[in-house]
C-alpha cells in the first residue's frame, strides 16, 4: 500500500510535505508518493485577500482528498480556513516549531534601526497592521511570491541570488517579514536580522503548525467513536500528533471563527501551555496601526473543547472592547 500525499509544489510545500511524508512512513512502515496539486493561489496574482484569502491554497488539495486523487494533504495550519470541511478530518497536528515573525533587512538592520521611511514588504494585514503600530513612518509595500522571490527583494541577503528573478525589481526594499517557521524548513534562517517576539507582533493563528487532512473514513478513531480508521495509516497519523500543539491552534482558530475573521483581517493569535495551563493572548488591529485591541486569557481546561472555548471567551473580550469598530473582521 502506496500512501498519495497531495502537496502544493512551491519549494517551502514540497519541502514540508516531504519531511512529513517520511515521519509518516518511518512510522508506518508504508511507503509515500508525492502528488502535486496546484492551487489557485499558485495561479493568480494580485493581492492574497483579493482572491479569496488563504483559502486559494487549499482548496484544490481538499478536491484531491475526496476524489481519491490522494490519500493525504499538507497545509501549513495558517491557511486552513476554520469552517469544516464535509468529509475531511484535520488528522494530524505535528509539533509546532517558532512561531514568530521575523525581519530580513539590508545591512543587518533590526526594526527599530531601519531609517525613516523605509520600505518594507509584506503581503499580510496582519504584519502590516502591526508594523505601522510599532513603526508609523515606515512605507508598507504590498508583495507577492514565494519565499526566495520575497528575501529577493531586499538587497545583500545570504542566500539571494547575483540575479535574481522578482517580482519587481531586485533590491528593490529595505526589509521583508516573513514567518520563521518557513524560512527554517528551507534553510534560509541566516537572512533573518531580527525574529520579532509576540509583543511586537502576534502571528497568525496556526502558524509555524502543519495540518495534516485526510478522508474522513482514514482520520484517526477517537475513543467511543465509530467514526475513522483503525488502519495502518490512521495509526501513522494518530503518533504524528502533539496534543499540546492541537490544544495551542483550537484554541487560536477558536478565537478566529467567534471573531468571524476573515483573511484580510488583521488579527493576531498566540495560544501555548506552560504547565497545567493553556494561555491564549490575540490582537485585533486597524488597517493603519492607528489602533490595536490586545487581551489575554487562561484556561485549566486541558482538551479541546476547553481550548475552543478559551478562544471563544477571548474572542467575546476582544469585541466587548470594540474590535469590530476598529478592523474590517469580515475582510476577504
Amino acid at each position: 500500500m502506496t500512501i498519495r500525499i497531495g502537496t502544493r509544489a512551491s519549494k517551502l510545500a514540497l519541502t514540508q510535505t516531504q519531511q512529513t511524508a517520511d515521519q509518516l512512513a518511518a512510522v508506518g512502515g508504508f511507503p509515500v508518493e508525492l502528488v502535486h496539486v496546484r492551487t489557485d493561489g499558485d495561479i493568480l496574482t494580485g493581492s492574497l485577500s483579493q482572491m479569496g484569502g488563504t483559502g486559494v491554497f487549499v482548496a484544490a488539495l481538499r478536491d484531491a482528498l475526496l476524489r481519491d486523487v490522494c490519500d493525504v494533504a499538507v497545509h501549513s495550519l495558517k491557511d486552513l480556513p476554520t469552517g469544516a470541511a464535509l468529509g475531511l478530518t484535520l488528522a494530524a497536528t505535528p509539533k509546532r516549531v517558532d512561531v514568530r515573525d521575523v525581519l530580513c533587512a539590508r545591512d543587518g538592520l533590526k526594526l527599530a534601526d531601519l531609517p525613516a521611511g523605509a520600505t518594507v514588504g509584506t503581503g499580510s494585514p496582519r504584519r502590516a497592521a502591526q508594523l505601522r503600530a510599532a513603526r508609523p513612518d515606515l512605507v508598507i509595500r504590498d508583495i507577492r511570491g514565494n519565499v526566495d522571490t520575497r528575501l529577493g527583494r531586499v538587497p545583500g541577503l545570504p542566500g539571494n541570488a547575483d540575479s535574481a528573478v522578482v517580482e519587481g525589481k531586485p533590491g528593490d526594499l529595505d526589509a521583508v517579514v516573513l514567518a520563521a517557521a518557513g524560512l527554517h524548513r528551507i534553510g534560509r534562517l541566516d537572512a533573518v536580522t531580527e525574529f520579532l517576539e509576540t509583543d511586537v507582533m502576534l502571528p497568525a493563528a496556526g502558524q509555524g503548525s502543519l495540518a495534516i487532512e485526510c478522508r474522513t473514513a482514514d482520520a484517526p478513531r477517537k475513543a467511543g467513536s465509530t467514526e475513522g480508521s483503525q488502519g495502518v495509516l490512521a495509526q501513522a497519523l494518530a503518533a504524528l500528533d502533539d496534543p499540546d500543539t492541537r490544544l495551542a491552534v483550537t484554541a487560536e482558530r477558536a478565537l478566529l471563527a467567534r471573531l468571524e475573521a476573515g483573511c484580510a483581517a488583521p488579527v493576531g493569535a498566540y495560544a501555548y501551555r506552560k504547565g497545567s495551563m493553556l494561555h491564549l493572548e490575540a490582537v485585533v488591529c486597524a488597517v493603519d496601526g492607528t489602533a490595536t485591541v490586545r487581551d489575554k486569557k487562561a484556561t485549566d481546561g486541558l482538551t479541546e473543547a476547553g481550548a475552543t472555548l478559551l478562544g471563544i471567551e477571548l474572542a467575546e473580550a476582544l469585541l466587548a472592547a470594540g474590535a469590530a469598530d476598529i478592523a474590517d473582521l469580515a475582510a476577504s
